[in-house]
C-alpha cells in the first residue's frame, strides 16, 4: 500500500464500515425505509423482501469497507470495489425523483447527502488510476 492511499482508504472504508455495521442491526423500520428508497431507483427490489435487502447493503457496506481498510488489498481492488459501491449510490441518487433539480445534476435539498457520494467514487477511480500509472510507468 502506498502511503498516498492511506488518507482515501482509510476514511471512507472506516465510513463506510461503520455505516454497515449499523445497518447490520437495523430494524423493521429502517429496513422498510431503505427499501422504499432503494425500490423506487430499482423497481426490480421490490421483489427483495425489506430485512434481506438491508442485511446485503449492510454486508456489501461492510466488505467494501474492509478490502479498503485492509493493508494488503491491492489498491487496483480496493478502488473498483469502492467505484462499484459508489456507482450504485450514484445510479440510485440519478434515479430517483426529487433527489435533482429538473433538468440539472445538482441536487435538490432532498438529494444533498447522496449527491456527496460522488467523492467516494473519485476516491475508488483515484485508487484504480494509481496502479495503472503505476504499471505504464514500469513499462517504460
Amino acid at each position: 500500500m502506498r502511503l498516498r492511499t492511506v488518507p482515501g482508504r482509510l476514511t471512507t472504508g472506516a465510513f463506510i464500515m461503520h455505516s454497515g455495521l449499523e445497518k447490520w442491526n437495523g430494524g423493521d423500520e429502517a429496513a422498510a425505509g431503505y427499501h422504499g428508497m432503494a425500490a423506487g431507483a430499482f423497481p426490480f427490489l421490490n421483489e427483495v423482501p425489506p430485512r434481506k435487502l438491508l442485511r446485503a447493503l449492510a454486508a456489501g457496506e461492510i466488505a467494501t469497507g474492509a478490502l479498503l481498510l485492509a493493508p494488503f488489498v491491492p489498491a487496483a481492488l480496493a478502488g473498483a470495489a469502492l467505484s462499484a459501491f459508489s456507482g450504485g449510490l450514484v445510479a440510485f441518487y440519478w434515479r430517483t425523483p426529487g433527489m435533482r433539480k429538473p433538468g440539472s445534476i445538482w441536487p435538490t435539498e432532498q438529494g444533498l447527502g447522496v449527491s456527496k457520494d460522488v467523492w467516494m467514487l473519485g476516491i475508488g477511480l483515484g485508487l484504480m488510476a494509481e496502479c495503472s500509472g503505476r504499471r505504464a510507468r514500469s513499462e517504460k
